[in-house]
């Protein structure tokens, strides 16, 4: 097969697929084709790490309660709809115990320290150099360090936790100060078999089935690279086309990339959407689904 052969048929293939995908319209059938080609640093979603740090994955508890101005985009409609949709994807349960064992927590949500460190258990954790200066060679000395975190441990406060179904089974302390001593007194109370409970809240997040169907059946969802909002052959399929769009900057981290809302609704944004795809665009909706069934099963 020649080269121009080849050619021919790739081009008919796509226009087979705008066909398929209801891009048929001229100004749709522009924007596909020029956004497959565009030339960005995409890089792909990270997995969740396991690691002891609530802050270490993606921080999806925010789309419960996401705030009014989380969103961006040209229209306030647009903005409200994809909001509203996005607050459907996580569902939070709230439950109470009595006598909580706090030996089965190993997670933190306070920041980790300046010199990082992807720990799975708190054992790991207190080991190191950051926690060297939590000394606990007694129980006088556990009482002193657990208080250090848990002000009101001996009066028995309730203590208050966290769990999400993309971090599996793994419970957090939801406290952001004093990771440090808690860890090690945790550490230690298992490593010595001594009883600590206390009352405990526990907030659970989940990913939701229907939610993330909702979310697909209405939008593309793609992680944008930070480099795509000065790129103007981007820029301008997206503004000089007058697209419906929403964007949304949930990642923490420096440098993450932001989430493009496209409606599936207007043809040429649903173009953009898959045209972004095959320029290699993650697919967070993709993502997050196959996070929901490792983590249902």
């Amino acid at each position: 097969m020649s080269l121009s052969e080849s050619t021919t048929n790739l081009a008919s293939r796509l226009t087979a697929l705008a066909q398929r995908l209801g891009l048929s319209g001229r100004v749709a059938r522009m924007v596909f084709e020029r956004s497959r080609t565009l030339q960005l640093p995409f890089q792909p979603l990270p997995a969740t790490a396991d690691s002891i740090w609530w802050l270490a994955g993606p921080p999806l508890q925010r789309l419960v309660n996401l705030p009014r101005d989380a969103l961006s985009g040209p229209v306030q409609e647009d903005k409200a709809e994809a909001r509203a949709v996005l607050m459907r994807v996580v569902e939070q349960e709230q439950l109470s115990f009595s006598n909580f064992d706090l030996r089965r927590i190993d997670g933190l949500c306070s920041p980790p320290p300046e010199t990082g460190g992807m720990f799975s258990t708190f054992e790991e954790f207190a080991a190191t150099q950051t926690c060297r200066s939590v000394r606990i060679i007694s129980y006088k000395d556990f009482l002193k360090t657990i208080s250090t975190a848990l002000p009101r441990f001996l009066a028995g406060e309730p203590i208050e936790l966290c769990q999400a179904s993309w971090y599996g089974e793994r419970l957090f302390w939801a406290s952001e100060q004093y990771g440090e001593p808690f860890a090690c007194a945790i550490a230690y109370a298992r490593l010595r078999g001594l009883e600590v409970n206390l009352p405990a809240q526990l907030t659970r997040y989940r990913l939701s089935q229907y939610g993330l169907a909702e979310l697909k059946q209405h939008y593309h969802v793609l992680a944008m690279p930070v480099q795509a909002w000065s790129d103007p052959a981007f820029m301008g399929l997206l503004l000089d086309n007058h697209l419906p769009y929403a964007r949304l900057s949930l990642l923490r981290n420096p440098g993450a990339p932001e989430f493009l809302l496209l409606p599936k609704a207007s043809a040429e944004a649903n173009a953009l959407g898959e045209g972004l795809r095959l320029a290699g665009a993650p697919d967070v909706i993709a993502h997050l689904e196959q996070l929901h069934k490792r983590t249902a099963g």
